[in-house]
């Protein structure tokens, strides 16, 4: 199609099966760890410790694998744009080893497990790579090889790449890995239920008691008591140590076509010039790949008009890949930690039984892993080489990198508070008639802020514009039909029920 793919869907979640739908619990239950999320992180853990023998329930808001890590582009990498450069001046090279190697026995971890259970989830094997463009970025991308091979990753720069089109220079790492994200994590949960662990969908936790014995409440009331918690639900739906001053949540546009195999570039790529793109293959059959580009990202809420971007998208990629024929097109969420680092581990310094995953900073497939790993071992008490790296109660590395930290408060305090004291978020209309059918747009209506939404058929649904997190207003996100809080990423369809957290709760219904 010339303007826009045929299916606004997820290519991973198109093509795997949908699995058993696993019920919410029909009473209160106890179990010795409770883990809420279901997507790589929170599957990777609850399948870690049930294979060590603990009793696991799992815990899943809307289907398994279906929210962030469905909508991934799903490269299993070390590799992450430039980090190593940075992270030998910030954490030493003691803590650029200790990154480098976590996330490589990552990926060999999931390479055997893939191997081990059987699962046929287009597990490749291959090269991955960071280019520029522009020449002057040169002497950078040297400096990041050199950083990368120092921390333990076979890294060297190269000038020439499979892209088809001219490169100044590159990151190369062997021994990088992409595959079916869904494919992999249901082979997972079915062995997770065949070692005796429960799994729940359409279960909502809304609430959390901590202490010796930990208490979970779902938005049905159910009540889950368990010995240990852990939050893998992306963005923490519980906060009590404040990690929402340390992350910034964005996203990014996917576009995906088939290419001639013979023709399909070999390995995976990606730049962080003109506002980032990433280039990757997967297979298609009959002789041909699955282009799977990425790029345009931009903060929840404060993307302008996405539908723009996505065109921005799709002619880059026609431009350099040749005249194509787009199937699918979706759109992923990161969240970006301020001192580059995934916070997993306990979730505040006073936690004793609640641990947390989260700031993958748009590497979640390797660190997803990884915090399965790591976080089982902290809840059976074994010793792991880099607790303290990940660790989020970390104080230091923040102080460091203070810029990005008071870059992040800045930005949400401009939302939090210039959107009440000055003006509201786009887009806006001055009246209900003005919205177009497919639209939506903020309205005062009776002197109170409205997130007013017109469906195709011209019906009109109203909410409150407040975001249910802490309050910020929302603004609508028509590519994508939803509306989007621009301060920490929550995501709510036209008629305020939650898409993505951290908000737990719908926006409130407005009679207008």
């Amino acid at each position: 199609m010339d303007d826009q793919a045929r299916t606004q869907k997820s290519y991973w979640i198109e093509t795997a099966p949908p699995g058993d739908l696993a019920p919410p619990p029909d009473g209160d239950l106890t179990v010795e760890v409770a883990v809420v999320g279901a997507g790589i992180a929170g599957i990777s853990t609850a399948w870690e410790l049930a294979r060590r023998g603990h009793g696991v329930a799992l815990l899943e808001a809307d289907r398994i694998a279906t929210g962030v890590t469905g909508h991934t582009t799903a490269k299993v990498s070390a590799q992450h744009t430039l980090i190593y450069d940075r992270l030998r001046r910030t954490r030493g090279r003691e803590g650029a080893r200790l990154y480098a190697a976590s996330q490589m026995d990552a990926i060999r971890h999931a390479a055997e497990t893939a191997e081990t259970l059987g699962v046929d989830c287009d597990w490749e094997p291959t090269a991955a790579y960071t280019w520029a463009e522009d020449a002057s970025r040169t002497d950078e991308l040297r400096a990041e090889a050199a950083a990368a091979r120092e921390a333990g990753l076979p890294a060297e720069y190269v000038t020439e790449t499979d892209l088809p089109f001219p490169v100044a220079g590159a990151v190369r790492v062997e021994g990088q890995a992409q595959f079916h994200p869904r494919k992999y994590l249901l082979a997972l949960v079915e062995d997770l239920r065949r070692l005796g662990g429960q799994v729940y969908e359409h279960t909502r936790v809304v609430a959390l008691s901590e202490g010796d014995r930990c208490v979970l409440t779902t938005e049905d009331g159910v009540k889950v008591t368990a010995r240990s918690v852990v939050v893998a639900t992306h963005y923490p739906i519980f906060d009590r140590a404040l990690l929402f001053t340390r992350l910034s949540p964005r996203r990014e546009l996917v576009v995906t076509a088939p290419v001639d195999a013979d023709t399909a570039p070999v390995g995976m790529y990606i730049t962080p010039e003109q506002n980032t793109r990433s280039v990757r293959t997967a297979p298609y059959g009959d002789g041909r790949r699955l282009l799977v580009v990425t790029g345009e990202h931009f903060t929840p809420g404060a993307g302008g008009d996405v539908e723009a971007r996505f065109e921005s998208l799709y002619a880059w990629t026609r431009e350099r890949f040749g005249d194509l024929d787009f199937t699918h097109r979706w759109a992923t969420q990161d969240n970006d930690p301020t001192d580059s680092v995934p916070l997993v581990g306990p979730l505040h310094p006073g936690s004793k039984h609640v641990y947390v995953a989260t700031g993958f900073g748009g590497w979640g497939m390797a660190s997803g892993i990884m915090s399965g790993r790591l976080l089982c071992d902290l809840i059976t008490g074994r010793e792991n080489a880099w607790s303290h790296l990940y660790d989020p109660r970390r104080v230091a590395p923040v102080l460091r990198e203070g810029m990005d930290f008071l870059k992040h408060q800045a930005d949400v305090a401009r939302h939090f508070v210039g959107d009440r004291l000055q003006h509201l978020p786009g887009p806006t209309a001055t009246s209900v008639d003005e919205i177009a059918p497919g639209d939506g747009a903020v309205v005062h209506v009776s002197g109170k802020r409205c997130a007013v939404h017109r469906d195709e058929d011209g019906k009109v649904h109203a909410v409150s514009a407040k975001c249910t997190h802490m309050g910020c207003l929302v603004s609508f996100n028509r590519a994508e039909q939803a509306w989007e809080c621009p301060c920490h990423g929550s995501r709510f369809a036209p008629d305020g029920r939650v898409v993505q957290g951290p908000a737990v709760r719908p926006l409130e219904q407005r009679d207008i």
